[in-house]
């Protein structure tokens, strides 16, 4: 009792001893001690309860906190929480983020009258913001009588996160004072809320109303940059430079971000140099090494990224996320993944995905499946990465063995797991064993999922299961997309027509390549007149720029017989590729026209931009065979293998042969053969057997036979073709011979049906 007597020092000090005997006796004065030492102890007991409690948030310990707060409040009947214990619980609980706990805490607030309060208040905003609860933060906000700038910048900054951008905007304008902070915070909202005019209005008014730019206010406008606002972009940059503030690696950072956004990767990589290498962070780096990799720059970013490991700047996990799933050498891509097992990244989920990816891209299964064993915490993204491997392998049975594995761990498939195991069903079974999966697990009305059901049936040839369950399921552009090629390959090109113009009369705009597929249908069939109404589709809805459909249009046109239409759409089209030039070469190629082809090619060396590729030279080559055209051809396949560098393939040497063949230039065409060492059972040795029947060449005829019947001994045109080839030469005896063997090894010529009938 006596150690609780300093608590009113001045009062007992200043009264002698015969004054408090005669004003209090010794049993009145004891029960008022008594409180006094309780209500201190319990205070003293509250302060060390709300330390611990807090030391559980920072650590961060979110459950153990709210149990801790649970504790204090029930347990403890002599100690009541405080605001102090209050606010803190509300930031475990937004962290965590627990909504139903979070609302039982504001009605603790309430009721016990520590609302006003303006930490509690703001650390409702926070709960709620963390929750995703817009009309909570909006009615909280409003009911604070005097809202600080935190309370003004987390309302601000919520709203624009969850929506309520107007809202924002409507109390921002209401605001009678506005701090740097929630000017910045303004700015950052619209930005990120795609009205970037505003955001830019209101840095220039902070500007004219004299208030100071500090580095939140430059990333934030720097780093929303895009082409179209560069020449703003650049202004900012200049006032950055003059107002100092280029050292700080946050403004930095968003101006090479600025400038990577802008396609502009000279400027970024010249602010990267421009600046001392004390202002970089591990931030500066990852900008940087993403910036390149988007632009395919890859060994740079690797130099960058050596850099970094130079500047003793840590990595993060996404440098090495980046890093890796851009890596398309296997031996870079093991370097970069030893560094981050090196720095203890092999159990990051991420790192592992995308090294489970990247492995999968290079061929090597092992590897991948290495790195997804050694990963303990294995997430969907891991199982459906591993599943997807297996399945664009073609390997559906390691797919559904890693699908039942995954199942057994307790993880629950989704929509791109089953998407992937449909991809590579082999057999309709399969397939509907899969469908039932899907129901079963309640995701047959995810679009993606139905959509890889169609195309599943339409691949199997079940058109009439694909058309109901496409009928039955919700509908997106790439449904209709699959629905109409379905139609188009399993030989209905009507009905995949059908479809297309029930698409243009719905709410969904088609792509181009819903486009590409009409256009082939259109040519498949020959429909002139619904390829022009397709083409002036096409150019109404500005699709007219689209390489792809032009490329679509010029094959359609000529297989429609309208050369004329072909070359007229070429010569409209804005920007032309290898597959442009190939489809005229073709064109001309079908018409009959192999000196126009010829030049074409010519045409196309003269322009420069465009290199040639394999299928040019078969399109080319086919084009001079059926004109005849030998020293062209000769010509183009000198070039083909001298200037080009290309290796000809069988069609290219089955199309010189051919030619050859024709013009009876035989020993040639042998010369050729040889020189390639074609294998006997190749169409090429076909082609120069026919021109050989067709010029009476006995002699290459009774080698190719040889050669032929090696490999395909009961082929009854082997015999046929060797016997018309002594008769036309007028050889009866060896003819009837050809036959006669023909019948003793017991190989019968199928003989001719027609279906008329007499």
């Amino acid at each position: 009792m006596h150690s609780f007597l300093h608590l009113f020092p001045t009062t007992t000090r200043s009264l002698p001893c015969t004054t408090i005997s005669h004003a209090l006796s010794t049993q009145q004065l004891k029960p008022v001690l008594t409180t006094i030492t309780e209500a201190s102890l319990n205070q003293h007991h509250l302060i060390q309860l709300n330390s611990r409690l807090a030391s559980l948030t920072r650590s961060p310990r979110y459950q153990d906190a709210l149990c801790l707060f649970d504790e204090i409040h029930c347990l403890h009947h002599n100690v009541k929480p405080d605001h102090y214990t209050l606010s803190t619980a509300l930031k475990a609980c937004a962290n965590l983020p627990n909504l139903k706990f979070g609302t039982k805490l504001h009605a603790y607030a309430i009721k016990s009258g520590f609302k006003p309060y303006s930490h509690v208040s703001n650390t409702l905003l926070f709960l709620y913001s963390k929750t995703h609860h817009l009309a909570s933060v909006e009615r909280v906000f409003n009911e604070i009588e005097h809202p600080d700038v935190y309370s003004w910048t987390t309302m601000l900054s919520s709203c624009s996160k969850l929506g309520g951008i107007s809202y924002a905007c409507k109390m921002f304008d209401k605001m009678p004072k506005k701090e740097v902070a929630v000017w910045n915070v303004m700015v950052t909202a619209c930005m990120e809320n795609g009205y970037q005019g505003h955001g830019f209005d209101l840095f220039k008014q902070m500007h004219f109303l004299g208030l100071k730019h500090d580095k939140y206010s430059f990333a934030s406008v720097l780093s929303t940059c895009y082409i179209e606002n560069l020449g703003f972009g650049r202004q900012v940059q200049a006032l950055v430079v003059k107002t100092g503030f280029l050292f700080r690696a946050s403004v930095v950072n968003a101006a090479i971000t600025m400038y990577f956004n802008c396609e502009d990767v000279e400027n970024a990589c010249r602010v990267f140099e421009e600046v001392e290498c004390s202002v970089y962070d591990e931030i500066t780096f990852n900008v940087m090494i993403d910036g390149l990799l988007n632009v395919g720059r890859v060994e740079q970013a690797l130099l960058m990224f050596r850099e970094m490991l130079e500047a003793c700047l840590g990595p993060s996990e996404l440098t090495f996320v980046s890093l890796i799933s851009s890596c398309s050498c296997r031996r870079v891509g093991d370097q970069v993944y030893a560094q981050a097992v090196k720095l203890g990244f092999e159990q990051s989920t991420s790192v592992s995905n995308a090294a489970i990816t990247m492995y999968s891209t290079c061929g090597d299964l092992n590897a991948a499946r290495l790195v997804f064993e050694r990963l303990e915490q294995k997430d969907i993204v891991s199982w459906n990465t591993l599943v997807s491997t297996y399945a664009q392998r073609s390997s559906s049975s390691s797919a559904f063995v890693i699908y039942m594995e995954m199942r057994r761990s307790g993880i629950e498939p989704d929509e791109f797991t089953f998407g992937s195991l449909l991809s590579c069903s082999e057999f309709i079974e399969m397939g509907e064993m899969i469908h039932a999966l899907v129901f079963k697990n309640g995701l047959i009305s995810r679009v993606q999922v139905s959509n890889a059901l169609v195309s599943s049936y339409s691949k199997h040839g079940e058109m009439n299961q694909a058309y109901q369950l496409f009928l039955m399921s919700p509908k997106n552009l790439i449904s209709w997309n699959t629905i109409i090629s379905g139609f188009f390959l399993n030989g209905f090109p009507a009905q995949g027509l059908q479809q297309l113009a029930k698409l243009l009369i719905s709410n969904l705009r088609p792509n181009s390549y819903t486009f590409s597929i009409a256009i082939s249908i259109c040519a498949s069939i020959s429909s002139l007149n619904n390829g022009k109404q397709l083409h002036a589709y096409i150019l109404r809805h500005d699709f007219s720029s689209e390489t792809s459909l032009g490329n679509a249009l010029i094959t359609m046109y000529a297989k429609c017989g309208t050369l004329n239409w072909s070359l007229r759409v070429f010569n409209e089209m804005i920007t032309k590729d290898t597959i442009s030039w190939n489809a005229l070469i073709s064109a001309f190629a079908q018409h009959g026209e192999g000196k126009e082809a010829v030049n074409c090619f010519k045409a196309m060396k003269g322009v420069g931009r465009v290199k040639p590729d394999q299928a040019t030279f078969t399109a080319l080559l086919s084009a001079c065979s059926h004109a005849g055209l030998v020293d062209d051809a000769t010509w183009i396949l000198n070039a083909m293998v001298n200037e080009y560098g290309f290796d000809p393939g069988e069609d290219h040497l089955s199309c010189m042969v051919d030619l050859l063949g024709r013009a009876g230039y035989l020993d040639e065409a042998e010369r050729v053969i040889d020189s390639k060492h074609i294998e006997p059972c190749s169409n090429i040795w076909w082609t120069l057997f026919s021109a050989c029947a067709a010029h009476s060449n006995l002699r290459l005829s009774r080698i190719i036979a040889k050669f032929l019947l090696e490999t395909e001994q009961n082929n009854p045109s082997v015999y046929v073709l060797l016997s018309n080839t002594y008769a036309a030469a007028g050889q009866w005896e060896e003819a009837a011979r050809v036959r006669e063997s023909m019948k003793n090894v017991g190989v019968m010529k199928q003989p001719g049906s027609s279906w008329i009938s007499i």
